[in-house]
């Protein structure tokens, strides 16, 4: 495994730090007995904003890593992995 560092990663690590801080504020609501509706709203924060580090780091790979692989290999396939470059925006 080879050690890689994008110029995501740095917003990606920012953002996951956010939402660690932020996480730590949830708990600290639970513990003070705050309504569930706030919670729940609070909980949901949080996992949009890890859900979007991943899908950067994701689409980082995929544009980088992946696209790089991909310019030795014969046209139709560099085809093949564009649109499955281009399908992954969808998940």
């Amino acid at each position: 495994m080879t050690n890689t560092t994008h110029a995501s990663h740095p917003a990606i690590v920012k953002r996951l730090k956010r939402a660690e801080g932020h996480l730590r504020s949830v708990v600290a609501m639970i513990e003070a007995g705050r309504p569930c509706l706030e919670l729940a709203q609070q909980l949901h924060a949080v996992e949009k904003a890890i859900g979007q580090a991943k899908k950067t780091l994701i689409r980082d790979h995929l544009d980088h890593c992946l696209g790089d692989a991909a310019q030795a290999l014969p046209a139709g396939q560099q085809r093949s992995i564009a649109e499955f470059k281009e399908i992954t925006k969808y998940l």
